[in-house]
């Protein structure tokens, strides 16, 4: 038998901070500049959907993947999370990752704006009031010193919450608006973290030099994103291979015709490897399209893991090998 350790949601929740996932999801993007596509199912189902990556990080000495089920009949989601050693392949550990998503996501959304923003940005601009909202806003705010934070969500008692609740938190002004137009209006950066299946604002509103991640969608037929955000941008996915997958922003601006295949200037391991540059100019606009890996995934849950660890935190269980398992005794 294996050891193994399984580590519940309310364990991990907490044992890490912000910086602290922005560090490790750095680090694992690197890994893979030049980026190689990693395996992602998505079982589609009329009541729900079952989605599985995977992803190996060699240098940190990790791999692993995440299987989520959402939707169906409890009309929920649950989070698996299985991690290996990269060199044995020996189990490490079961994570339950619901409450490490937001982290490791906002983690992702805040690498991309540390490779592609400018320096000085001082305005952000969020749109989406949402968990995956509040993980954007407390990641990108370990990257940058933002002055002013203006949030968007279709629901006025929503938005007016997070401005409240995040006003307590941060030194930054934090202001609810009335418009998408009105938070992306001379931002610096601009997040979208909803889960709107059409464009949640007009690109023509994007000033030079404005930044944009968007996390919120990641389906051929579904944007957060227009073409006209596309085609005045700089394109950064987190792979390569998602551009011509599962990125509808990007797709869907291929099928209009104002941008071609070759309008992916590089993905995000590439940048932060150095193979390709990052932001070039103080003029240009650059999106970083995060769609969601296992890279990101694998890298968190390394550190949750060995964080665990050292505050001897988790079960142990015993997972078989297949040399004792698989013997037909």
């Amino acid at each position: 038998m294996t050891e193994t350790l399984f580590l519940r949601s309310d364990e991990l929740s907490g044992l890490a901070d912000p910086a602290e996932y922005v560090e490790a999801v750095r680090e694992g993007y690197r890994q893979q500049g030049p980026a190689e596509p990693r395996t992602k199912l998505v079982s589609e189902a009329p009541a729900g959907m079952l989605t599985s990556y995977i992803a190996i990080l060699p240098e940190t000495g990790a791999m692993g993947g995440y299987t989520y089920a959402a939707g169906f009949a409890d009309e929920d989601v649950h989070f698996m999370t299985p991690l290996f050693d990269a060199e044995s392949g020996a189990p490490l550990a079961m994570l339950d990752g619901a409450s490490m998503n937001p982290f490791k996501t906002g983690a992702t959304g805040a690498v991309g704006v540390d490779a592609l923003a400018r320096e000085d940005a001082r305005t952000l601009a969020i749109i989406g009031s949402g968990a995956q909202a509040r993980g954007q806003l407390r990641a990108t705010m370990t990257v940058r010193e933002f002055d002013t934070v203006n949030v968007y969500s279709p629901t006025k008692e929503s938005r007016e919450s997070f401005a409240s609740e995040m006003n307590q938190e941060f030194d930054a002004a934090v202001g609810a608006v009335a418009s998408s137009d009105a938070a992306v209006e001379g931002a610096d950066v601009v997040v979208t973290a909803t889960s709107a299946s059409d464009p949640v604002f007009d690109g023509d509103v994007l000033e030079p030099g404005t930044h944009v991640t968007a996390m919120g969608q990641y389906d051929p037929g579904k944007r957060e994103l227009d073409a006209r955000t596309i085609e005045r941008a700089k394109y950064v996915p987190d792979l390569r291979a998602r551009a011509t997958s599962d990125a509808g922003s990007f797709l869907q601006a291929v099928e209009a015709g104002v941008v071609s295949g070759d309008h992916v200037h590089g993905d995000l391991g590439e940048v932060l490897a150095g193979d390709v540059p990052g932001r070039e100019s103080d003029e240009e606009i650059t999106v970083f399209d995060s769609g969601g890996t296992a890279i990101e995934t694998v890298a968190a849950a390394y550190m949750l893991y060995g964080k665990a660890v050292d505050r001897g935190l988790g079960e142990t269980i015993d997972i078989a090998p297949g040399s004792e398992a698989l013997t037909g005794r």
